[in-house]
């Protein structure tokens, strides 16, 4: 039977457009990489998704193989800036950045570490080597559904930021970071259709 961990979590990647929710992020293990600047335009961003995906399918059909079949989970983005005082649209530039897929727990290191050799052998990738594999513990967070362009993010992200605040919660924006899931495919989706979970852990 095919494991989908966005139906086994659906409290984390079903939420409303409507309301904010609060929810606890379990630990989850992660294949990730980490870089700066405008996802919009940096080589880096795109050499590191084009990284991600194919050691996501290899390892899930490396699983399939030992009958431990599972749906490859969507993109992932943790974002910030040093001072999250600079942390705005007018300076993508600077942002930092950390994009990772979740995989299910029985996924190794060391199967992990073997399937990027074996991608290593078929395609030429600049950012392979960059692939991480690790666990991002998020804790408590607030979450809700955002539906339109990336560039009009802003009035929803106030939204759920006043909301933890108003809960007398707070975060720093460095450890508890601005987080995004793209449900979307934005390569063939039209900006205003877009489906993105914007999520804020905190204390």
């Amino acid at each position: 039977m095919k494991l989908d961990l966005k139906k086994e979590l659906s409290n984390l990647y079903k939420t409303s457009a409507k309301e904010i929710t609060v929810v606890k992020v379990p630990r989850q293990k992660v294949i990730s990489v980490e870089g700066k600047g405008n996802p919009n335009t940096s080589i880096d961003f795109k050499n590191a998704v084009e990284a991600l995906f194919p050691i996501a399918y290899t390892l899930k059909f490396t699983y399939k193989k030992q009958n431990k079949d599972y749906a490859v989970m969507p993109l992932e983005g943790l974002w910030w800036t040093p001072d999250m005082k600079d942390f705005t649209i007018k300076n993508k530039d600077i942002w930092l950045w950390k994009i990772f897929i979740v995989q299910p727990d029985f996924v190794t290191k060391q199967v992990f570490d073997l399937t990027v050799e074996q991608v290593a052998r078929k395609k030429e990738l600049p950012t392979l080597t960059k692939v991480k594999f690790e666990i991002i513990d998020e804790g408590s967070a607030a979450q809700i559904l955002y539906i339109g362009s990336f560039a009009n993010e802003g009035p929803t992200i106030k939204k759920l930021h006043d909301f933890i605040k108003e809960s007398r919660h707070s975060f720093d924006g460095l450890k508890q970071k601005h987080h995004e899931i793209y449900l979307s495919d934005m390569r063939k989706t039209a900006p205003e259709k877009l489906k993105t979970i914007i999520r804020q852990s905190f204390t």
